[in-house]
């Protein structure tokens, strides 16, 4: 066996099946590319539809199926899992992906954007979770379920105020240990990743993130820059594959030492 065969097969995906949730744009899409290049079939739940994801991942030889699904609703979730069993006939990984933030301070933000806030970013992961769990408890999968949480859930970030998306993604990391419990005699391991920020269209469009904030937040970073999507794609391949079969109930923080200084 080479080298290359070994890390291949250490990392491999091959033959899984993969369901990424707001893997539409951004980071999610990212994600879905590297896990289908890794070897996996992929799933796509997402509220407006991934079909640039899907031509994406097909022209580069793999498979992909775009299901319109709202992570917050248990039939629409209940649903968008029989399409995957369906189509494909398992369900081995989930990359919960799907969020939001809001940049208001307290006095600002209405309680129904607080409430909305914690539905995607928590409750949201939470329906997902159980009903994949459910499929792969039934059928006997062996599964890993990323959720994606963020440095947010570790500090407290500035000079921006974001109360309900610092306290969702507490809640994701704690929800992730908690589940990684639970499940842990079920053949099933959670874990998650803490992002700090990182370059997407969305995250340095001045339409979406003002100039004066990005100004505030570039000399905070101790690497001088925000992550590239595909740098958080390696801690998820390793935490989906076989070579971290003894990893559950971790939080791996992916923030360039953003919040060691």
């Amino acid at each position: 066996m080479t080298k290359e065969t070994y890390l291949q097969e250490m990392f491999s995906l091959k033959g899984k099946v993969a369901l990424v949730t707001g893997g539409g744009r951004g980071i999610g899409q990212v994600i879905c590319r590297e896990l289908a290049r890794a070897g996996a079939d992929i799933a796509i739940f997402s509220r407006s539809g991934a079909a640039e994801t899907v031509k994406l991942i097909e022209k580069e030889g793999g498979k992909a199926l775009d299901i319109i699904a709202d992570a917050t609703n248990e039939i629409s979730v209940k649903k968008g899992m029989d399409k995957i069993i369906e189509a494909y006939g398992r369900l081995d990984i989930v990359v919960n992906n799907a969020g939001v933030c809001y940049h208001k301070n307290a006095f600002e933000a209405s309680v129904e954007e607080w409430r909305e806030c914690l539905d995607i970013n928590l409750t949201g992961e939470y329906i997902v979770c159980r009903e994949a769990a459910r499929i792969m408890i039934s059928n006997n999968f062996k599964g890993s379920i990323v959720n994606i949480a963020s440095m947010s859930g570790h500090i407290v970030n500035i000079p921006q105020c974001q109360a309900a998306y610092n306290a969702s993604k507490a809640g994701v990391i704690h929800m992730t240990k908690s589940l990684a419990i639970e499940w842990i005699d079920k053949n099933i391991r959670v874990n998650s990743i803490s992002p700090g920020y990182v370059a997407t269209p969305m995250s340095v469009d001045p339409d979406f993130v003002e100039p004066e904030l990005m100004a505030a937040w570039q000399p905070l970073f101790p690497m001088h820059r925000m992550a590239k999507p595909e740098e958080l794609c390696g801690a998820i391949i390793w935490l989906c594959s076989e070579s971290a079969g003894y990893t559950t109930g971790a939080d791996i923080i992916i923030d360039g030492a953003y919040t060691v200084v």
